[in-house]
């Protein structure tokens, strides 16, 4: 739903694209795209926690001496950033293929558009392997990165709207005189902070999402800027906010629950080392 509103066209509403995919696509509609994120989620969520609390204990060692001291905003902030940037190595294929495969069937009503051969509402890739492949070979390595330089500016400031609500949150509502939050808290505060972390993502991402959907049937915008100012001169400031509601509202539940299980599984992993431990 996030993509068909942010790049498709005649969707209107969250409530009216939920009805259009339904009608038009049935409930397969609702799982296009979906096995290549599923295939590399774990390998790209593992690197983007790995790398920020690495670099958290990083910099606690050199500031303090001592890497598992409390880290400071600054030290939360910088880690975020390094996290930020390193994703986007991961990520920008995984949602390229993802997008691409969404938005396949999405019909090009622009006079001006320039078509390739394929005609547009008709598929043009076989699945996720199939759409890599053919973006490799029409567009080489930066094909792939379409879209990379809009989705470095929504992760950067989106990795710093997602762990450091997340740390100063569960800080918060974790009671008083415990010695680590408990699950119940920790799923609040990562619902909490994801569903913040979209709410300050959406504007890039629709940017992101329109770019890289780009290239399917048409080529329309020339980079990151010339996407940004059509879609302004277009359909005016309200086009960045779109999907806003679908992003904050699956934002809660899917951060809550990786969190959670990022954070007892590190609890597990201390425990069963501490057991074995001589």
């Amino acid at each position: 739903l996030q993509t068909r509103l942010q790049a498709g066209q005649g969707y209107g509403n969250t409530l009216k694209c939920v009805l259009t995919v339904y009608r038009n696509e049935s409930l397969t509609g609702f799982f296009k795209g979906m096995s290549f994120p599923l295939a590399s989620i774990g390998i790209y969520s593992s690197v983007v926690f790995g790398v920020f609390s690495n670099t958290q204990r990083l910099l606690s060692q050199l500031r303090h001496g001592d890497p598992a001291a409390a880290p400071s905003l600054g030290d939360m902030t910088l880690a975020s950033l390094v996290a930020g940037v390193i994703s986007v190595g991961i990520g920008t294929p995984v949602e390229l293929v993802k997008i691409r495969l969404q938005m396949q069937t999405q019909p090009y009503t622009k006079a001006n558009a320039k078509l390739n051969s394929t005609a547009p509402g008709s598929p043009v890739y076989r699945g996720p392997i199939h759409c890599l492949r053919t973006i490799l070979q029409k567009e080489g390595i930066p094909g792939i990165y379409r879209g990379n330089v809009s989705m470095l500016l929504r992760d950067v400031p989106g990795y710093c709207a997602y762990f450091i609500p997340y740390a100063m949150f569960c800080d918060w509502i974790t009671p008083h005189g415990s010695i680590a939050p408990n699950p119940f808290s920790i799923w609040v505060a990562g619902g909490v902070a994801g569903a913040v972390s979209w709410a300050v993502c959406t504007p890039m991402d629709v940017v992101k999402s329109r770019l890289q959907a780009d290239g399917v049937y048409s080529n329309q915008y020339k980079g990151t800027i010339d996407c940004m100012m059509q879609s302004y001169q277009n359909e005016g400031l309200k086009v960045f906010f779109r999907g806003l509601l679908v992003n904050t509202i699956r934002g809660f539940p899917s951060s809550a629950a990786m969190f959670l299980g990022y954070e007892l599984s590190l609890k597990a992993m201390k425990r069963c080392q501490s057991e074995t431990s001589p």
